[in-house]
């Protein structure tokens, strides 16, 4: 039995606490040959069947636990009761749960990772029990015809928490609004809601990047991050840890005014809910402070200034935060290769890729 493979049409869920369970093992049967002149002859209980496993196995074409959001309790199947005539009982099926690819499995009851799915095809986390012996198994010359067998082993439970981290290369931050939704399907084949107000994206969207005729990498955008977020204000930083497999940000700012915000605030602003991201994530197993990764820093709409503007932002960020700026404008294309080809450079490099397979 496979369960959570996702239609087309889903909701984005990418944290669920579920019960798990194997088969346990079917009992031995206790039964004895019927034949002519031996109405109880020797015994031939046959063996109970194992109980099935309890399998994880990830898929690459799915991207939300919604699947698990509503039935909480799964279980693999029994094993079945020995038979006469030595015939074992039939093993139970496994049980295999299918979640996304980069699916971490916590013990609910300590937080502790148990498994992280990511680079796993297939996991068998819980082992069915054994199917008990049946009666022919303790025949002894002492005991011709035992009246007993084995019960089946005991399966195997487990309260856990599934919690999902999109698998990206490269991770867009920025206020709502600023064109990462925009900037994301300029790039990409991804085609994610684009609307001129806050929070049109309400979930992560992924798209693939290909460069050249061999390589590719995948970006996320990541919604919902404003100023108090790590204290709840809007969406709150519930999606930041969907970036923390990524190797590199690319910082988009809006430089246009139109949102009445400032550039240079926004960028801090930014910045500082990422570093309060880390002080919350810092005692968590495995945990990379997301403020320790590089970022390239993107200012976007500037189809709305002139050249003069925007090289007097250019300068200031490098005066106040000496980072190199790009600009760029998401709705007419302007720049946006120029920046696809930094953004190439450091991610496939970081992957070993030949400067070759950047062309």
């Amino acid at each position: 039995m496979v369960l959570g493979q996702q239609g087309i049409f889903m909701k984005f869920v990418d944290e669920v606490k579920i019960t798990v369970a194997s088969g346990r093992g079917g009992p031995g049967a206790v039964t004895f040959r019927r034949e002519a002149f031996a109405p109880r002859g020797g015994p031939d209980g046959g063996d109970g069947g194992d109980g099935g496993n309890l399998i994880f196995k990830t898929s690459r074409h799915i991207n939300s636990l919604v699947d698990f959001k509503t039935f909480k309790k799964y279980s693999a199947e029994n094993g079945h009761a020995g038979m006469a005539v030595n015939c074992a009982g039939p093993d139970g099926q496994n049980l295999v749960l299918v979640v996304p690819e980069g699916t971490i499995l916590r013990n609910a009851e300590t937080n502790e990772v148990i498994h992280d799915l990511t680079g796993v095809d297939e996991l068998t986390l819980l082992k069915g029990g054994r199917g008990g012996k049946g009666n022919w198994f303790f025949k002894t010359s002492v005991n011709q015809a035992p009246e007993y067998a084995q019960p089946g082993e005991d399966s195997e439970t487990l309260e856990l928490i599934l919690e999902l981290k999109l698998i990206a290369d490269v991770g867009i931050i920025g206020f709502p609004n600023a064109g990462k939704s925009t900037l994301i399907s300029r790039i990409s084949a991804a085609k994610p809601k684009i609307a001129d107000y806050p929070f049109t994206t309400l979930t992560p969207n992924l798209g693939v990047v290909k460069v050249g005729d061999y390589s590719s990498f995948v970006v996320a955008d990541i919604p919902g991050l404003i100023k108090g977020a790590h204290q709840g204000v809007g969406l709150g930083i519930q999606f930041l840890k969907h970036i923390e497999r990524t190797s590199l940000f690319v910082h988009l700012v809006d430089v246009s005014g139109m949102s009445g915000r400032d550039p240079i605030q926004d960028y801090e602003d930014i910045n500082f809910e990422i570093e309060q991201y880390d002080q919350m994530s810092k005692d968590k197993d495995g945990f990379f402070p997301l403020s320790s990764r590089p970022q390239i820093l993107v200012l976007n709409k500037i189809d709305l200034l002139s050249k003069d503007q925007i090289d007097k932002l250019k300068q200031t960020f490098k005066k106040k935060f000496n980072v190199d700026a790009y600009a760029i404008s998401g709705v007419t294309g302007k720049n946006t290769a120029e920046v696809l080809k930094v953004i190439a450079d450091k991610v496939l490099k970081s992957k070993g890729v030949l400067q070759e397979d950047l062309v």
